[in-house]
């Protein structure tokens, strides 16, 4: 392995204890991640619009505050790929949406801001669905992001695109954000860790619907360890979330170890209402018999949370009209058919809906509550299939039941969203298709701290078991995909924006 490959898979909080060291330059540390990105994005497409000579110059600012001792931030040096739904000052942000083509914001939402504060060095945007809608990171402007282990294959979404840059190790920090699974889904099935906040705890700027508590930004990361450091750079109170509460960042930084002999862990294939396919359920089964030693208990559970999927729905829906409606009134045409899909599902609604999938929350809370009584950790499966074609826009079977709406896939991440509860996507060995396998990891109410602890421990734990250890893609291996099923899509104009590599052009989709 190279002295650039060594440096590439290093975590980020290694890589930020050697800059304080100064072992590492964060000039180096960058310019290596600019030569991965050059090399490997064409495969997969994860980065989209790039910002590299800011980039160098913060990144040689950065290394003068090393040299001349000064305070340094929790991710002083690191380079940052942040989700293209994110507000980044002087960068094109499109959302991956035509409309927002040439939309180059003024200044940084609050996330951003908060990273840029701690010293991160934003190296480029990373790919989306149009709007975040779905799980299949493609949109019309800069093409599909591909599986790292297998570019044909889809990434998951919305965060797909750092979640593939993490796993191909182009960054050591990217940014996600999460309202029916799009950070777990896209980490389970590029084999990362995806971390799904309490709402609140990371501030949102961005949500048109401030109240809601199901749409919320969080971290990624390559480990348990790297996710906590990006989250404590970026918890606390912020006046353009209102759910948004002081919080102390170092309990965070360091979660409390976790002994887990000591822990009652319930598990469920499918949380009582989701269809999962039989090869998951399978594996499922397969990683709970290899890790049920660990625990001081681990049972399986039933759950009855009454009408998840239409109180989904409803909640869903509201927040797409509220941050659409403008756009489709000018032209229904302007937005792609996922986007379009969920403003006419709200647009059909009455206050009746809206008020029932308020109070129905309010009890799926109640309930998961209930049933999870006497457990410390919930456990079930983050995806119920594995990737597939990211050609095909969503699963539309599932255990061989057609799904009534192109997110229904998504049932297993967004029945524990309703909860409000924190959950995680731990990486967990392989599926029976070879495939990242993701275990969805659900904490106690606020117990944010707990579960990002259990989880570190749970990750040490699976370091030393072939059936739960976190997959690597092989990524010499990228350059022998198909020619035919590669591509470049040019980026749109804009400030210093790369051309994305894609698996296929959008119009062959």
């Amino acid at each position: 392995m190279s002295a650039d490959q060594t440096l590439l898979s290093t975590s980020a909080v290694e890589l930020r204890r050697l800059i304080q060291a100064r072992q590492v330059s964060p000039v180096e540390l960058l310019e290596a991640c600019i030569a991965r990105i050059e090399a490997v994005n064409p495969f997969v497409n994860a980065i989209t619009a790039t910002c590299f000579e800011r980039a160098r110059a913060e990144a040689s600012h950065a290394e003068h505050a090393v040299m001349a001792g000064r305070p340094l931030g929790l991710l002083h040096g690191l380079p940052l790929g942040v989700k293209d739904l994110e507000a980044t000052e002087g960068l094109l942000t499109t959302l991956g949406s035509p409309l927002f083509r040439h939309h180059v914001p003024s200044a940084d939402n609050v996330l951003v801001a908060r990273l840029r504060a701690a010293g991160a060095i934003v190296v480029g945007k990373t790919n989306v669905p149009e709007m975040g809608a779905g799980a299949n990171t493609r949109n019309a402007v800069w093409g599909a992001t591909g599986n790292p282990f297998d570019p044909r294959l889809n990434a998951g979404g919305s965060s797909g695109g750092s979640a593939a840059a993490l796993a191909c190790d182009m960054l050591p920090v990217c940014t996600g954000s999460d309202t029916g699974g799009s950070l777990r889904i896209p980490a389970a099935l590029c084999g990362v860790v995806g971390f799904r906040p309490s709402p609140g705890l990371v501030p949102s700027s961005r949500k048109p619907l401030g109240w809601t508590p199901i749409s919320v930004v969080g971290p990624m990361g390559r480990t348990v360890a790297d996710t906590c450091l990006q989250l404590a750079a970026t918890v606390g109170a912020a006046v353009g979330d209102p759910l948004s509460y002081p919080s102390d960042p170092a309990s965070f930084l360091q979660p409390p170890a976790t002994d887990l002999g000591g822990l009652r862990i319930g598990w469920t294939e499918d949380l009582g209402a989701c269809d999962v396919d039989a090869p998951i359920r399978g594996a499922f089964r397969r990683k709970i018999a290899a890790m049920k030693h660990l625990f001081r208990s681990c049972d399986e559970i039933s759950f009855d949370l009454g009408d998840v999927h239409r109180c989904f729905d409803v909640l869903r829906a509201e927040a797409f009209v509220a941050a659409t409606r403008e756009a489709y009134e000018r032209d229904p045409a302007s937005l792609g058919p996922n986007t379009r899909a969920n403003y006419e599902l709200g647009a059909a609604m009455t206050l009746l809906d809206s008020a029932w999938a308020q109070a129905e929350q309010t009890r799926i809370l109640a309930r998961f509550d209930a049933a999870m009584a006497g457990y410390d950790l919930i456990l079930a499966p983050t995806t119920p299939v594995s990737p597939f074609p990211w050609t095909t826009l969503y699963a539309d079977h599932i255990d061989g039941k057609r799904q009534d709406t192109y997110y229904r896939w998504l049932a297993l991440t967004y029945v524990t969203t309703l909860t409000g509860l924190p959950s995680l996507a731990l990486p967990c060995g392989r599926d029976d298709a070879g495939l990242p396998f993701g275990l969805q990891v659900v904490g106690r109410f606020r117990g944010d701290s707990a579960l990002l602890g259990a989880a570190g421990a749970m990750e040490q734990a699976f370091h030393d078991i072939d059936e739960l250890r976190r997959p690597r893609p092989a990524l010499d291996r990228l350059g022998t995909v198909d020619p035919a099923l590669t591509s470049i899509v040019t980026a749109p104009p804009g400030p210093e924006v790369g051309n994305a590599g894609t698996p296929s052009p959008m119009s062959a989709a």
